[in-house]
C-alpha cells in the first residue's frame, strides 16, 4: 500500500512539473458576419482554448517553461444553422537561446477553413477517426506547430510530429471538405506537410535546424560566427529552389521570417552581404524590398 501511495504522489508530482505541449492562444472574430447573439462565438472560443491547450498531443515531456507558444486567429466569414465558414491564422515562435527574443517559426493564412458546430458541443480529438472538421483542421495545425519547432531544436526531431498530421489529412480527405485534398486549387494542407515529410524537401528541414539551432542560438555569444550560419542557411535554400521553383515550404518560411533577417543583417559583425541579397533575391524574390533594406 505504500508503494502504491509513493507511485500515485510520484505520478501526481509529474503531472504538475511536466505539463502540455502549447501555450496557444485561439481567438475568434465573427464581426463579419453581423450576429447579434456572440454567445456562441464565446463558446467555440474557451473550447477551443481548452482542447488545444489542455490536450496531451504527444509522449514527450515539456516542462512548464518549454511549451510552445502559438496563435490561432480563426475569423468567420459565414455563418448560418450551426454551419461556418471562415479562415484560421495560425503563428508560432521559439525562444533564443541567452535573449529574451521569441523568434517567428510559423505565420500562416488557411482560407478553406469550413465546419459544423453546435454549441456546448464536446471537442474530442481521436486520432483513428475524424468525424468534426474544425477538431481535425485545429489538431492538423497543432502537430505542425509542434513538428516545426521540434525541428529547430534537433535535426528533423519534429517527424512524429508529420506524421500524425498526415494521419489526418488522410482520414480528413474522404469527408468532403475543402483544404485536404492533394489538388485542392490554394495550396492544401495535404502539400504542406507532404513537403514537410518528401525527401525531395530535405534541404528545409535542414536549414530550420542549422538557422536556429546553430545560427540564432549562438548569435548572443558569437554574433559573427551566428550570422555565417545564418547566411549559409539561405544557400541551402537555393539548392533546393534550384529544383523546386516556388516552393511552398519557401514561401511559408519567409511569411515568418523576412523581418528577422532584415534584422540580424542589419547590425553587428559584417557578412558578404551582396552576396547574401542575390541569394535572397533569387530564393524569395517576393520580399525584394525587404532585402533592399537590409543596412549594412
Amino acid at each position: 500500500m505504500r508503494n502504491l501511495l509513493l507511485s500515485s504522489l510520484f505520478f501526481i508530482i509529474c503531472l504538475t512539473m511536466y505539463g502540455q505541449e502549447l501555450n496557444c492562444a485561439v481567438t475568434i472574430n465573427s464581426d463579419q458576419v453581423g450576429q447579434t447573439n456572440q454567445q456562441i462565438f464565446k463558446t467555440l472560443e474557451r473550447s477551443l482554448n481548452d482542447f488545444v491547450n489542455k490536450n496531451r498531443w504527444s509522449n514527450r515531456i515539456y516542462k512548464e517553461n518549454e511549451r510552445v507558444n502559438a496563435q490561432m486567429f480563426i475569423t468567420i466569414t459565414e455563418y448560418d444553422s450551426n454551419r461556418f465558414k471562415g479562415n484560421i491564422q495560425i503563428q508560432s515562435s521559439r525562444p533564443v537561446f541567452n535573449t529574451s527574443y521569441e523568434s517567428p517559426i510559423f505565420n500562416y493564412k488557411d482560407n478553406q477553413f469550413s465546419f459544423d458546430y453546435i454549441e456546448f458541443q464536446p471537442l474530442i480529438f481521436n486520432e483513428n477517426n475524424i468525424d468534426s472538421n474544425l477538431v481535425g483542421v485545429v489538431s492538423y495545425y497543432v502537430y505542425i506547430i509542434l513538428g516545426l519547432d521540434a525541428d529547430t531544436f534537433s535535426l528533423e526531431g519534429g517527424s512524429e510530429f508529420y506524421k500524425k498530421a498526415q494521419q489526418i489529412v488522410t482520414l480528413s480527405q474522404s469527408a468532403g471538405y475543402s483544404g485536404w485534398a492533394q489538388t485542392s486549387g490554394e495550396r492544401s494542407r495535404f502539400e504542406l506537410v507532404d513537403n514537410l515529410m518528401s525527401n525531395s524537401y530535405r534541404e528545409f528541414r535542414i536549414a530550420m535546424y542549422n538557422y536556429h539551432r546553430k545560427g540564432l542560438d549562438v548569435l548572443a555569444d558569437n554574433n559573427s560566427t551566428g550570422k555565417q550560419v545564418v547566411a549559409g542557411t539561405m544557400r541551402l535554400f537555393e539548392t533546393m529552389v534550384s529544383r523546386h521553383p516556388n516552393a511552398f515550404l519557401i514561401q511559408t518560411f519567409f511569411d515568418a521570417k523576412s523581418e528577422e533577417i532584415q534584422n540580424i543583417f542589419s547590425d553587428g559583425p559584417k557578412v558578404d552581404i551582396v552576396q547574401l541579397k542575390q541569394t535572397l533575391n533569387k530564393i524569395a524574390p517576393l520580399y525584394s524590398s525587404t532585402w533592399n533594406d537590409i543596412k549594412y
